[in-house]
């Protein structure tokens, strides 16, 4: 079966069949400022969730053989777009990210991380698609015939295969602490965590995003940014805030700033209760 699962718009769970959106469940948020500045979005619901992606599927190919997988940056401070950087600048050698029809994969080319990061987040289960596998290079897939997502099986794999400043996008704080130790069993390994698609987050996995992890986006999580106000190092970005947590994490996040011209805000905004999980 080709189906491809992802939480979306407002955290609602899509489902994409052969090329169209087959299901949409109901979204937790109704207002997200990113797609309100880069679409018009003013109120999420099912039938804006479904033109969207529908747009996605038409425009890119998400979802599709088509997928076009390499795209120039889109946001300021997306953690796509700071990945990107630090690849450019020689501190990160791969990204472990996850793509429609791959599952997780490895990434060396810096458009290819923002064409699959910054198209597609909360990607929660997909299958094969060997059209895509072969763009990316099936030695670079983690498992090519079941497309499975495993962030930490991908590091290993990284590893295993020579690289040594290795980026990672996940989603709590608990796979952090997995590559934590990751990193500490291979001494000479930096293992770069982002925190990515916070939404809904508890509060001990919150707690352990500022633990273990070196950046994390806000999102509509009013527990990462409670932790941020109290722990980040650093914090960016306009609608959406992404913070350094560890010395390394905010050094990643200045390479971006010097790229971009713009400066960081020492305290993070103050949350919006009212549009906040």
């Amino acid at each position: 079966m080709d189906e491809h699962v992802i939480e979306g718009l407002g955290r609602a769970r899509i489902v994409v069949r052969d090329g169209k959106v087959a299901e949409v469940g109901e979204p937790l948020l109704t207002y997200c400022p990113i797609f309100d500045k880069h679409r018009g979005i003013k109120r999420i619901d099912r039938d804006v969730i479904a033109r969207n992606i529908q747009f996605r599927i038409d425009d890119f190919g998400m979802c599709t053989p088509r997928r076009v997988l390499k795209m120039k940056d889109f946001l300021s401070f997306g953690i796509s777009e700071i990945i990107c950087t630090a690849m450019r600048q020689k501190k990160v050698d791969v990204a472990v990210l996850v793509c429609e029809g791959c599952g997780t994969l490895l990434v060396t080319d810096p458009d290819m991380v923002q064409g699959i990061g910054g198209r597609v987040s909360g990607l929660v289960s997909t299958t094969p698609i060997p059209e895509v596998i072969e763009k990316v290079g099936r030695e670079y897939v983690l498992d090519p015939a079941t497309a499975r997502i495993d962030q930490v099986e991908g590091v290993k794999k990284a590893i295993g295969m020579g690289f040594k400043n290795i980026a990672v996008s996940i989603i709590d704080g608990t796979t952090a602490k997995k590559m934590k130790q990751l990193e500490a069993d291979n001494p000479g390994v930096n293992v770069y965590t982002f925190i990515v698609h916070t939404t809904g987050m508890s509060k001990e996995e919150a707690s352990l995003v500022f633990d273990y992890a070196d950046v994390s986006t806000g999102c509509a999580s009013k527990h990462i940014r409670e932790e941020g106000e109290k722990r980040a190092l650093c914090k960016v970005g306009d609608s959406i805030p992404i913070y350094g947590i560890t010395p390394r994490g905010k050094e990643l996040i200045e390479e971006r700033i010097r790229f971009m011209g713009r400066p960081i805000v020492p305290k993070p905004d103050a949350p919006q209760p009212d549009r906040l999980l």
